[in-house]
């Protein structure tokens, strides 16, 4: 498995964090790709396959994502990754989770600052 060095996200990601910086006054992209990984990780079911492209100009490095604590980011991936046992790339599992995390903070209401 290589390590991941840089992550691009779509244009459709990008137009979701951004109604996510409005909702909650966060105004770090990786702060809000951070929390969207982490609650589709924390849903035990595996998202959808899809072809996410890397059509936008947001991209961040792993370690900007991970904030000082990349290393247990791409720890937890990594054990999240083999344990879905799925036929991604480790980058493509990344983008999905991040994709479904999006969503799945959008449609929370209680995340205004």
């Amino acid at each position: 498995m290589q390590p991941i060095d840089v992550i691009r996200l779509s244009e459709k990601q990008k137009q979701q964090l951004i109604t996510l910086k409005r909702k909650t006054g966060i105004d770090n992209w990786n702060v809000l790709c951070r929390w969207a990984l982490c609650t589709s990780l924390a849903d035990p079911t595996i998202p959808p396959k899809e072809n996410i492209p890397s059509d936008s100009n947001v991209e961040m490095t792993w370690r900007t994502f991970g904030g000082e604590y990349y290393e247990i980011y791409n720890a937890i991936c990594i054990m999240a990754f083999k344990k879905q046992n799925i036929e991604n790339s480790f980058l493509s599992f990344l983008k999905c989770h991040i994709s479904r995390g999006l969503s799945y903070l959008l449609k929370e209401n209680n995340l205004i600052i």
